[in-house]
C-alpha cells in the first residue's frame, strides 16, 4: 500500500538511501571515478564562466608580456 502512494522523487530517493546505506563506500568511490572523467558540463553555467574568464585572463596576461 505505502508503495502506491510514493512519489516518483520518493522512490528514488529511497532506492538511494538503501543503496547508500548498503554500500557505503561506493558513494566514495564514484566521486572519486567521477573526479578523474569529469566532464565540462559538471561544471555548471557559473564554473564554465569562471573557467572563461581565467582563459580570457591569461591569454590577456601573455598577450602583454610578449
Amino acid at each position: 500500500m505505502k508503495m502506491s502512494k510514493e512519489t516518483p522523487e520518493q522512490i528514488r530517493e529511497r532506492l538511494r538511501q538503501e543503496e547508500k546505506n548498503s554500500n557505503p563506500t561506493g558513494n566514495m568511490n564514484d566521486a572519486f571515478h567521477k573526479a578523474g572523467t569529469g566532464s565540462f558540463a559538471d561544471l555548471g553555467w557559473k564554473g564554465t564562466g569562471i573557467l572563461i574568464l581565467v582563459l580570457l585572463f591569461v591569454l590577456f596576461i601573455v598577450s602583454i608580456i610578449k
